[in-house]
């Protein structure tokens, strides 16, 4: 089984930052992996062990409200969001994994699919790490050009350096509190 450039696309839309960290959500690799979040989230909390802290982590009421409205949740529904932890739907912030518990998932999961669907989640991982760090290059060479050019060029420089930033992570994806204002 291989995955289409559209599937890893689609994967990568679902990679958000939060805490400073990129994290995938229980609900979105449950779908991948074609089972129900809840079993996902027994078979890892039958192997916590496996699971520190850097790992996985569940998201603060909060962050969880900030979540849906980020990711487009009406506002009727959003209203209603603390009630739906409580009563039916989802009960609980979801957990969210980063690289490293994602990688662990496939240990745990015992599946062709799962493994599969992790190789395609780590490409993917690193496609944005190469395109962070190109970034980054980038915009050394952006800073080395500005000392080296006359200051007339400042504005010029200030506006790619906003396109870069733009490019990388998008507003909407970042969650929690190093969420920028606006």
């Amino acid at each position: 089984m291989s995955f289409s450039s559209t599937e890893l696309q689609e994967i990568e839309t679902k990679i958000y930052l939060i805490r400073g960290r990129k994290v995938m959500l229980d609900a979105d690799l449950a779908t991948l992996y074609q089972i129900e979040t809840k079993n996902l989230n027994k078979g890892v909390q039958r192997n916590k062990i496996r699971f520190p802290e850097d790992f996985m982590f569940q998201l603060t009421p909060e962050e969880y409200v900030n979540l849906r409205f980020q990711i487009g949740t009406s506002s009727s529904q959003a209203a209603n969001i603390n009630k739906e932890l409580g009563h039916g739907g989802r009960r609980t912030p979801p957990y969210v994994f980063t690289q490293e518990g994602v990688a662990m998932l496939s240990g745990v999961l015992q599946s062709d699919r799962a493994v599969q669907v992790n190789l395609a989640i780590m490409r993917t991982f690193v496609k944005l790490r190469v395109i962070i760090t190109s970034n980054q290059g980038l915009t050394q060479q952006l800073s080395e050009l500005e000392r080296k050019y006359d200051r007339q060029f400042k504005s010029v420089f200030d506006a790619i350096r906003a396109l870069m930033s733009e490019r990388i992570v998008p507003a909407k994806r970042i969650i929690g509190l190093n969420r920028p204002n606006g």
